[in-house]
């Protein structure tokens, strides 16, 4: 059941003209699809379809020479296909999440399905949804388990089995690496890792030979391997080296590996490591940012190359003159303004599956012939979108008042002048290895749309640029992360982007809390705040929420957010005293990650203020809204809100067209 609660009526909804305003559906609806890949064979398309207002995603398979549907996957509402792959010329493996009441998103269920493309021998692999063979036989054609799994690798020769990681369903678990069957299920050990939490890479031969994980310290630890049955050797400890490693891949010959690996200074570097003498070698580094992905040869789990978010989309090779850096060259060259990644391919090569996306457009897909060099259009995510009417993510370099470098991300309407413009200051969640990049983000345009600059940060503790800068931002909320954030406000006034006194700073979860902070700390910088399933007093975290419920994650909230008893001079809802401005406050009763006790609790401070407070709340949601008229009234809310304090447009009903506000 929904409750919404004013601290003070501000307004009644209206039904006039409006010469502009914000279509909310066109920014929170789902889009077409979401992945797409092409089989071994190009016979065939894999893609995954959201149904029912986003309630359910389905797995469908089409032939390529028609379009006609061959086999189409789903399960009960709330159950979605979260990945697949396709592991021979006919049969995907599909990944499965499931929306709970926790999170905003669905979460990984741990269970693994498998289907033809023809539509037959649908069925569950490993989960703990198997069911046996019943009473009265001794022989079960699965396991039946409380486990997670995940595929590790494909083993692309051979067409029967593949490698999948398994742990059980608690805390802190130890993980198996395993053969299965992608038809029948049936699994055999093939290795136990020797460290918690952890996660494998197999070398060229399926051949598991790295282990990395952490235990309830959040210490990583890379193993290795020499082959099957040999024992396990510690090569990395960041307990004692002071810095983590992982790998992502072996070279052809299995006998070069590929590592990630931290730097006590700026951005993370791929180094080769000699797998006979233990050598490592540099092999690919940015001068400012981590590698976000890698990209491997077609086919294989072989590395080649890096993608890189230095403001925008790049990539990047370990030989320049390589097959797959050539054809990048090439794509990039004729979606110029665009990221490009390659999703998948035929197995002969010839036939590339391509997306491309930007700041102004969620993506599409091409189908690339590597032969004719013939690209065609195949689906777009969200064709309702005009990327020409949506506004433009610039990368910006701001330098904190301790001459720490910053980067982030200023938005502007399209079509305006980019100068003296009502804003929003908008904070990421996490925020702790998290950052934003520069890609396509509902929030942003439809901000924009309404009339907004929009302040993106990655402030000190955001993920991808190296170690050094997330740690700096440890035990630093409502500190120095938070000034971060007032600096780059007056340098976005300074640039004369923002009007200095029609500044909103709004953010989800720890977005949230630094907009509270931002509110209580800078009473006179901004005109309004916006929190959003935020946490608001910090002594909570160490006692409510799912985080601190395993052992990791009280020595995560001990090392990153600082002791218990040190919490409470950085939390806002202690702080209400010297906020001055309005505040809306909206929360999902089912939250964990941030209890809607913290949004009651800020929300009681306020009033007890005399603060102007709107609040929003739904028994039934949780670490995020994720039901669609949820989600369409929250941001009709939030920029009915904006729109009062900052002079921008509200939202249009979508049912009539009439201007929403409060």
């Amino acid at each position: 059941m929904k409750h919404l609660f004013w601290g003070v009526v501000l307004g009644a909804v209206l039904a006039v003209p409006a010469a502009h305003a914000v279509q909310v559906e066109s920014y929170v609806k789902d889009d077409k699809f979401d992945q797409i890949k092409i089989s071994p064979t190009g016979e065939y398309f894999a893609a995954t379809v959201p149904l029912d207002d986003g309630r359910k995603t389905a797995l469908v398979i089409m032939r390529r020479s028609d379009n006609a549907v061959t086999a189409t996957f789903m399960q009960g509402t709330n159950t979605h296909v979260a990945g697949f792959q396709w592991v021979n010329d006919e049969r995907v493996l599909i990944s499965l999440a499931e929306k709970f009441g926790a999170l905003e998103q669905p979460g990984s269920t741990g269970e693994l399905y498998g289907i033809n493309a023809d539509g037959s021998q649908a069925d569950i692999l490993v989960g703990q949804r198997v069911h046996g063979g019943g009473p009265g036989t001794r022989i079960q054609p699965k396991k039946v388990e409380r486990i997670a799994a995940f595929l590790v690798d494909d083993l692309p020769a051979d067409d029967r089995h593949v490698i999948i990681s398994v742990s059980p369903f608690h805390a802190d678990a130890f993980t198996d690496a395993e053969r299965m069957d992608v038809y029948s299920g049936r699994r055999f050990k093939v290795a136990s890792a020797p460290v918690r939490n952890a996660s494998f890479v197999t070398d060229n031969r399926g051949v598991v030979r790295f282990a990395v994980g952490s235990g309830t310290d959040n210490r990583l630890r890379l193993y290795y391997r020499d082959g099957e049955g040999a024992p396990w050797e510690l090569l990395n400890d960041q307990s004692t080296t002071g810095i983590a490693q992982w790998p992502v891949g072996f070279a052809a010959d299995d006998r070069t590996a590929y590592l990630r690996t931290e730097k006590p200074d700026g951005p993370d570097a791929i180094v080769a490591y000699d797998i006979g003498t233990g050598s490592q070698r540099e092999v690919l580094r940015d001068d400012s940012v981590d590698p976000t992905a890698m990209i491997y040869r077609n086919g294989t789990s072989v590395p080649v190359g890096a993608f890189f978010m230095d403001g925008r989309f790049r990539t990047e090779f370990f030989d320049d003159q390589a097959q797959e850096a050539r054809l990048y060259r090439s794509l990039e060259a004729a979606f110029a303004d665009q990221a490009v990644e390659i999703t998948s391919r035929t197995a002969d090569g010839r036939i590339a599956l391509v997306q491309v996306w930007s700041d102004r457009n969620p993506g599409d897909f091409y189908l690339f012939d590597t032969v004719e060099k013939k690209a065609e259009h195949l689906l777009s995510r969200a064709e309702w979108l005009d990327p020409e009417q949506l506004a433009a993510k610039r990368p910006v370099q701001i330098t904190a008042r301790d001459g720490l470098v910053l980067h982030g991300y200023v938005s502007v309407p399209a079509g305006s002048s980019g100068k003296d413009l009502p804003t929003v200051v908008m904070p990421h969640g996490g925020p702790f290895d998290v950052r934003d990049t520069w890609a396509f983000d509902g929030d942003v345009q439809m901000l924009a749309d309404a009339g907004y600059a929009v302040l993106q940060l990655n402030f000190r503790g955001s993920g991808g640029y190296g170690r050094a800068f997330t740690s700096a931002g440890a035990r630093q909320w409502g500190q120095a992360m938070q000034d971060d954030l007032t600096d780059a406000t007056h340098w976005l006034v300074e640039q004369g982007i923002a009007s200095a006194d029609r500044i909103c700073i709004y953010g989800a979860s720890y977005g949230a809390y630094a907009a509270l902070m931002g509110a209580a700390r800078e009473p006179d910088l901004y005109r309004c705040a916006a929190g959003y399933v935020g946490v608001y007093d910090l002594p909570t975290m160490h006692t409510h929420g799912d985080i601190q419920e395993r052992g990791s994650g009280e020595n995560y909230l001990r090392e990153w957010l600082g002791e218990r008893d040190s919490l409470a001079a950085f939390s806002p809802n202690r702080m209400a005293d010297r906020i001055k401005i309005p505040v809306f406050l909206a929360a999902g009763g089912e939250d964990e990650r941030a209890p809607v006790q913290h949004t009651r609790m800020m929300e009681r401070s306020l009033i007890q203020a005399g603060l102007p407070v709107e609040s929003l709340y739904y028994d039934n949601e949780g670490h995020g809204f994720y039901r669609p008229e949820h989600k369409r009234e929250y941001y009709t809310r939030l920029l009915a809100f904006l729109a009062r304090h900052l002079g921008g447009e509200p939202a249009t009903d979508a049912t009539d067209g009439a201007v929403a506000s409060d």
